[in-house]
């Protein structure tokens, strides 16, 4: 099982100096990937109908993860580069197949494009797109960006984009691995449907059930489990005990990667939380 770390950007204060040296540490520490989560607008909660509930607000700073990965390929050689997610449907899908081929070459093929449909509206709104059909949009979306990837003058006319004898270059040297994220039936129907794997996040109570729901319905689309991936994302874990009580758990599930995450910990500092990458480093030996 590959083991990886989450980038804590939103308690680094927007620090290069901490992209440096985390993603220099989850290299030299034997950690197998790098995932940073996405978000281009933050917004204030207060006083909005329908209401605002996701975790982050105007007040935590996010890096644009293609940007972010692009700088991280080039001080590293082996990590994964993994995004637990890019929130696909509010974003333009030629130029996110763009983006993510630049990623991919710029790191040796190192890339790995995770996707979901988000929460804020808010967030969709300044972006241009439509919150309510974003299901729909990110269903045809994976097929597009497929093709945009190994195609060459290609035309498509789907419901929400299109293209007429085209397309983008360079393409990537292979199929980008496209999973799926989310906490709910569509995005576990979604995952097993069109996914090369899932990304849970939480706790194991939550994730664990989500796994086996994801599986069914991965038996139900005739889908072999042996090439399917499954990352669990340990946001509920505020302690190396629980973490690495987690990942053997995991792994004996079949669980693929497991990612350690230092957030939400009273961590104050960068060195703070490279103190815990590295505690849980040695305690896995």
């Amino acid at each position: 099982m590959k083991i990886g770390i989450v980038y804590p950007q939103i308690e680094l204060g927007g620090d290069p100096e901490a992209v440096r040296r985390i993603a220099l540490a989850t290299e030299e520490l034997g950690f197998d990937h790098l995932l940073a989560y996405d978000h281009v607008v933050g917004a204030d909660h207060s006083e909005r109908e329908p209401k605002l509930t996701g975790p982050y607000t105007y007040k935590d700073p996010f890096h644009d993860p293609f940007t972010f990965f692009s700088h991280v390929a080039a001080i590293t050689e082996r990590i994964e580069l993994v995004t637990g997610v890019i929130i696909l449907p509010q974003r333009q899908t030629v130029l996110v197949a763009k983006q993510a081929t630049d990623v991919d070459l710029f790191s040796g093929g190192r890339f790995r494009m995770g996707v979901g449909t988000g929460w804020n509206y808010v967030e969709y709104d300044a972006l241009g797109q439509d919150f309510s059909t974003r299901g729909r949009r990110a269903d045809e979306q994976i097929e597009f960006l497929r093709r945009l990837w190994s195609e060459n003058l290609m035309e498509w006319t789907g419901e929400f984009d299109r293209i007429d004898r085209g397309n983008i270059l360079p393409r990537p040297e292979r199929q980008i691995p496209l999973w799926v994220g989310g906490f709910a039936e569509p995005a576990f129907r979604r995952g097993a449907r069109l996914g090369d794997g899932f990304i849970f996040a939480g706790d194991d109570e939550r994730v664990f059930p989500a796994l086996e729901s994801t599986l069914g319905h991965l038996d139900a689309c005739g889908r072999n489990r042996a090439d399917f991936g499954t990352e669990f994302m340990m946001t509920g874990a505020r302690s190396a005990d629980t973490a690495l009580e987690w990942i053997e758990r995991w792994d004996a599930l079949g669980g693929t990667h497991a990612t350690v995450v230092t957030m939400g910990m009273g961590l104050d500092s960068t060195e703070a939380h490279l103190d815990y990458i590295n505690e849980v480093s040695n305690r896995l030996g």
